[in-house]
């Protein structure tokens, strides 16, 4: 019994791929773009402890300095969920699938109060084991004013 259940727990990391490519890349971008979309508005609800729901425990921000797992980035996060109104607000603009199903980039506009362009996020996506996309890498940037 105790063998079959090595076994068992042994073998989760490889259903976690099998069940990503049994969907297209389309239908897996879909659901990142879902997941940002949601994981943005925890901004907006001003709630915390769901924001930290959509990071992995091993995830790092960057945030002018280096946020390693999900404590340091609560404490980091803190102040931009103090007060009633949101500091910023981003949008996921472009979302981007490997093959293999499990991990995702997604990018967008960060935008100030006022809507104005303040900056650009780029997010990586991994889908867990547990089925659940989570942040593994944050990292936001001024706005680029690159030719396209």
């Amino acid at each position: 019994m105790r063998a079959s259940r090595l076994l068992a727990l042994a073998a989760l990391p490889f259903l976690v791929p099998r069940q990503a490519v049994s969907q297209s890349i389309e239908e897996l971008a879909a659901q990142v773009r879902a997941e940002e979309t949601a994981f943005a508005s925890t901004m907006a609800e001003r709630d915390l402890a769901s924001f930290l729901s959509y990071v992995s425990d091993e995830a790092v921000f960057f945030t002018g300095r280096e946020l390693r797992g999900v404590e340091a980035i609560e404490r980091g996060w803190r102040a931009f969920f103090a007060g009633d109104d949101a500091p910023f607000s981003w949008e996921p603009t472009d979302v981007v699938v490997l093959d293999s199903g499990t991990l995702a980039l997604s990018s967008g506009p960060v935008l100030d109060p006022d809507g104005n362009r303040m900056g650009t996020f780029n997010s990586v996506w991994r889908l867990e084991a547990d089925g659940r996309w989570r942040v593994v890498f944050d990292r936001g940037c001024p706005p680029c004013d690159c030719p396209e």
